[in-house]
């Protein structure tokens, strides 16, 4: 007969998800109602609410996707990008290139901007690639490289975008809440993050955040977006409606009160304050793998501080030291992606995982493991 399945306690290290405090998961036993009680409506609220806070933004279409950070990827291409629209995409990490594939499948025509991985996205080279294409819909790049630990000058690139007319899609799966995201004052038309990050819940949700130049385009658009369950202008019934909700889909009513309560915990802490806390625990981070003689993969000036990537020295087979880590230390970090794979080790500080003990626990059995 099978037995009920109990996880191992384990210290989440690793490039997500990170560790959920006890708030989050007690929220989440919380007893389920119906998608369209008028007490889950008020909480669909109240999340819209305080996502806007996290994502310093005034946009009213702020809320959470109901499936993970890929499907907030998706939701942003097939809304923004028609067949024939051209679309400037940044690649300089796995995801990247995954919105790159968003833009084929949508047919849309993309314009590549490569930069190496483990560096932030040139602003010379975006430039130089909307003067050869200023007939450019939208530019897509990644705040936070989630495969690298690279931080891309959001800002910047965004004017660029502004500058030549063209909607901007950020990824900020990996920055939201623990490293400065400022949707309006940046201008960003779409962006997209997770909840299992820096947020400090449970994966499986992906706040999303529209401009009001965005919903104009979605709005107008010369075909239908190509998923149905993805199309904003059927979602908008459900999380915008200012009268009677309209059904569009069960929404994961626990997941949402998990949401909700790992928000209320960044109200309580501020959002500077996370921002500074992340930024704090990863100098105390850094200075003891220095220590350790370890380098990392990313100059410091683009280095995001709640994703270390670290070489691997040489002559260490790193997927024999992380499983040693997992089974005797109980901890995980992550390995590289991609052209990184065997290469590089990624230590995540995100949300709840930025903690002092974490940092202690992981120095402590790196040493063990390295001797």
């Amino acid at each position: 007969m099978t037995v009920p399945f109990i996880p191992p306690r384990r210290t989440l290290m690793g490039p997500g998800p990170s560790d959920v405090p006890q708030r989050v998961l007690d929220a989440m036993a919380r007893p389920t109602i119906g998608h369209l009680d008028p007490a889950f409506v008020e909480l669909m609220e109240q999340i819209k609410s305080m996502l806007r806070m996290a994502f310093r933004t005034e946009n009213s279409l702020t809320f959470p996707v109901s499936a993970p950070g890929s499907a907030g990827m998706e939701m942003c291409f097939v809304n923004l990008v028609e067949p024939g629209d051209k679309v400037i995409v940044c690649r300089n990490g796995v995801f990247g290139g995954r919105m790159l594939e968003n833009v084929k499948r949508t047919g849309g025509v993309p314009v590549i901007v490569d930069d190496a991985w483990g560096a932030p996205v040139d602003p010379n080279k975006v430039r130089e690639a909307f003067a050869a294409n200023p007939d450019a819909k939208v530019l897509a790049f990644v705040h936070a490289e989630t495969s690298t630990g690279a931080q891309s000058d959001a800002a910047t690139l965004a004017k660029i975008a502004q500058e030549h007319g063209a909607l901007t899609i950020m990824d900020c799966v990996t920055s939201l809440g623990g490293t400065p995201v400022r949707l309006d004052g940046w201008g960003i038309d779409a962006a997209y993050s997770g909840s299992q990050k820096c947020l400090s819940c449970t994966p499986g949700l992906s706040p999303v955040s529209f401009s009001q130049r965005a919903i104009d385009t979605i709005q107008s658009r010369r075909t239908p977006v190509q998923s149905w369950f993805l199309d904003l202008n059927l979602v908008l019934g459900y999380w915008q409606s200012a009268g009677k909700r309209t059904y569009h889909h069960t929404a994961p009513i626990n997941p949402m009160y998990g949401l909700h309560e790992a928000l209320v915990m960044l109200e309580e802490e501020g959002l500077e304050n996370a921002w500074a806390r992340h930024r704090a625990m990863h100098e105390t981070l850094k200075a003891g793998l220095e220590d350790m003689g370890l380098r990392y993969v990313v100059d410091e000036a683009a280095r995001l501080p709640q994703l270390n990537s670290i070489h691997v020295p040489a002559g260490v087979d790193e997927a024999a030291v992380r499983a040693r880590l997992l089974n005797e230390f109980n901890l995980e970090i992550g390995a590289g992606l991609g052209d990184m794979s065997g290469k590089i080790w990624r230590i995540g500080l995100m949300g709840h995982s930025a903690r002092q003990e974490n940092i202690d626990a992981c120095l402590h059995a790196l040493r063990a493991c390295l001797g």
